[in-house]
């Protein structure tokens, strides 16, 4: 039996399922539109998605293709989906599901992101542009019908907890936000409710600090400022998109001296939490007298330790998920359909209008009624003739069956050979 086309998407990539913080950053493409066109030269449509916590290249092609293209950037360890299992991934992916904290929301605006990325790049092809929107509706209904994203924590969200964790209340407590970016802006939100003494918003662009900082209440801080309201500091949660570490080793240790207990001689502990990628802390930070240092990697638990009032929801949105993956390929089926029967019915019209015309010719007669009498029979004889034909090619491709359906096709205009294995409905 012929197997069911697939539909022409393969994802390639590493998530926090199978890769740590550090793989995660080796993974990345510094450089997005670089990659984009690159990609490009060989397939017809790509998509780069990059989050604080996956990197993932959708592509209107061949998985082989992918991985051969993967391979030759340097790529290794990454997973892969093909056809419906792409779709399938895609959808789960918008909904929420497939998220380090289960059912977030800041998936829809990232992959409103990487499809007007790849728009702006020339890369994004209307198949894809069609796939992505549909996970989107997907997501955004999923959200409607289930509450997989009541009580739910985005990563900054997370971030916040993760503190409270450590030291208990976070009332009273002096707290860092280093980036003033959409994941600042949520970290800050989870924050503002905690009942600081003081909040502190620091940024390269120190007038986004200063938005940021008056819509919650806090203290914009130069960059420049950076380590001096560390050291004033109880937590810093580091999340800015640079490209670079911002917080560095060296300053941070003389920041810390002057944390020091006055008896001790140790610096007073502080939390740092970097939720950034590529991260923001220097790698080495670590070893630094009194730095508790966390990433990405720690808010698992964040999400183990909340994903149990979300379970139920959550294989409610799978359910609707499969349902709406299996509407989806129907339509495309559908539409394969109408691609492959508009070839048909542009042959089968070639050759009624040709000998209509020749029955025209020899019946001599100018007569336009005759004319239309002989043109309305030559159209019902056609569209009678190709009934049964009609109906077998759209089931069969309907059904994903695209090889019968062209086969059949093939057929009728050629006079091919039928393969016995082709006429086979599933």
């Amino acid at each position: 039996m012929t197997e069911p086309a697939l539909p022409p998407i393969a994802i390639a990539g590493v998530s926090h399922h199978t890769a740590n913080v550090t793989a995660l950053e080796a993974f990345r493409f510094p450089d997005e539109a670089v990659l984009l066109q690159e990609a490009g030269r060989h397939f017809r449509s790509v998509l780069l998605l990059q989050t604080c916590n996956r990197v993932e290249l959708i592509v209107e092609g061949d998985a082989g293709e992918l991985i051969n293209f993967l391979t030759g950037q340097g790529r290794r360890d990454f997973f892969m989906h093909e056809g419906n299992g792409a779709l399938s991934h895609l959808f789960c992916l918008a909904a929420g599901i497939d998220s380090m904290i289960i059912g977030e929301d800041q998936i829809i605006g990232q992959l409103k992101k990487t499809l007007a990325d790849a728009q702006e790049s020339g890369t994004a092809g209307s198949f894809l542009e069609f796939c992505i929107n549909k996970a989107v509706h997907v997501g955004i209904e999923v959200r409607k019908r289930t509450l997989i994203n009541r009580g739910a924590v985005s990563v900054g969200s997370a971030a916040v907890l993760l503190a409270e964790s450590e030291i208990g209340s976070l009332e009273g407590k002096h707290i860092l936000v280093v980036g003033s970016g959409e994941m600042g802006l949520l970290v800050a939100q989870a924050l503002a409710a905690k009942q600081l003494t003081a909040m502190y918003v620091a940024n390269r662009t120190y007038g986004r600090a200063v938005i940021l900082a008056n819509k919650i209440g806090g203290k914009a801080v130069r960059l420049s400022e950076l380590y001096h309201y560390i050291t004033l500091s109880d937590v810093v949660i580091s999340c800015t998109s640079a490209p670079h570490p911002v917080i560095h080793k060296k300053e941070l240790a003389r920041a810390m001296k002057d944390r020091c207990w006055p008896v001790e001689g140790h610096p007073r502990p502080l939390i740092l939490i970097d939720i950034a990628q590529p991260r923001d802390v220097e790698e080495g930070v670590e070893t630094v007298d009194g730095i508790c240092l966390f990433s990405i990697d720690n808010l698992r638990t964040i999400n183990e330790r909340t994903m149990s009032t979300r379970k139920a929801e959550a294989e409610k949105a799978r359910e609707f998920v499969d349902e709406e993956l299996g509407i989806f390929l129907r339509h495309l089926n559908r539409k394969s359909a109408d691609d492959i029967l508009a070839s048909l019915h542009t042959w089968a019209d070639g050759v009624r209008v040709r000998e209509r015309d020749r029955a025209i010719a020899r019946l001599g007669s100018p007569d336009p009624r005759i004319t239309e009498i002989v043109d309305d029979l030559s159209r019902v004889l056609t569209k009678k003739l190709l009934t049964d034909a009609t109906f077998s090619i759209r089931e069969s491709a309907e059904g994903g069956d695209l090889a019968s359906a062209k086969a059949l096709v093939n057929a009728i205009t050629q006079g091919n050979r039928l393969e016995s294995d082709c006429s086979r409905k599933k």
